[in-house]
């Protein structure tokens, strides 16, 4: 005769695996990984970009091979960094190619991360007119099902939102689109970056977010460098949203100096993320047009942080431990 514990042992090991909690993991072009393998990341990039509109943008509107054998040698060029992520934000209805980007990573080694959403500042240029039209929990469903199923039957899924508005306050669309970033983010777990124009439209982003019920670390206030009062950074910061600052360039290095001064002094390193908002190729332009590389942060910003007296630690925080909580997947509620 069987035990009674012959049959029940079996189920209660079933209920408890199935209780037990996702380890935290990101989601690449090519597979999913565990957030504790991200490495080294860029958190906003580009690859190819397309600038005519959402009425106009198409894919047949430039050769993806020859955007390839462009942009192949920069990514390349990461590898002597040991950059291993590599965050592509180019949104939906702006020249987002996930099969480029697939081939990309397969062929350089880097993981690269695609989104969902859509892009609302630019005066509302590169929203498709169903945006306009439908409601926040509609669009939210479209940013999902990319999410459950893939993007145009490619069966790639995105690792991340990325919206947009200009500076604040925000029109009553861009209110929508947040909305329905909140919405999905409770559905998916995934992050939320948006393109800010200001710190004022960043304020108005997280009390959408709040009032729908996701917290604040599930925010990524992209383009903080645009914001002139340092004490913004606090605020948000301190709230746990994460803080980017990412047009690092030859040029503005020194500004950058200052913004990681700042977030050191205030103990807020663990909520900022570096990056170049760089490339790309420029749909319509000769040969893609100039292509500005990635590797300013790691060529000149970082050894001027380490002048500053940052420590190797401190860095690692910003470009590997950082990206890798900002990025991965969970529902945050607040």
């Amino acid at each position: 005769m069987k035990s009674r514990h012959a049959f029940t042992t079996p189920l209660f090991l079933v209920l408890i695996l199935s209780c037990r909690e996702k380890a935290p993991h990101i989601i690449t072009v090519t597979s999913e990984i565990p957030a504790s393998s991200i490495g080294i990341t860029l958190p906003h990039e580009h690859i190819v970009v397309d600038f005519i509109g959402a009425d106009s943008v198409s894919p047949d509107r430039y050769d993806s091979d020859s955007v390839f054998i462009r942009v192949l040698p920069f990514l390349n060029e990461l590898k002597k960094h040991q950059v291993q992520t590599f965050v592509e934000c180019t949104p939906n209805y702006l020249g987002r190619d996930v099969r480029l980007l697939q081939r990309l990573s397969k062929e350089t080694g880097i993981n690269i991360i695609t989104n969902t959403g859509y892009y609302g500042a630019a005066h509302e240029k590169y929203l498709p007119q169903h945006a306009f039209t439908e409601s926040a929990e509609e669009l939210a469903q479209r940013w999902i099902d990319e999410f459950n199923n893939g993007i145009n039957g490619t069966g790639i899924k995105p690792g991340f939102m990325k919206l947009s508005a200009d500076t604040g306050p925000l029109t009553e669309t861009q209110r929508k689109i947040m909305k329905a970033g909140a919405l999905a983010h409770l559905k998916t777990g995934l992050s939320i970056a948006v393109h800010s124009g200001d710190g004022n439209a960043a304020k108005e982003e997280l009390e959408i977010f709040l009032e729908n019920g996701v917290a604040p670390d599930a925010f990524i206030w992209v383009h903080a460098q645009n914001e002139k009062n340092f004490e913004m950074f606090k605020e948000m910061a301190s709230q746990g949203v994460w803080v980017e600052f990412d047009y690092v360039h030859t040029e503005t290095i020194e500004q950058y100096v200052g913004f990681m001064n700042y977030m050191k002094a205030n103990n807020l390193l663990h909520r900022a993320l570096l990056s170049h908002d760089a490339g790309w190729y420029n749909v319509g332009e000769a040969g893609g047009g100039g292509f500005r590389g990635f590797t300013a942060l790691f060529e000149i910003l970082l050894p001027r942080l380490l002048e500053e007296g940052f420590t190797q630690n401190e860095i690692d925080q910003v470009i590997k431990i950082n990206p890798a909580q900002a990025f991965r997947v969970g529902v945050r509620k607040r």
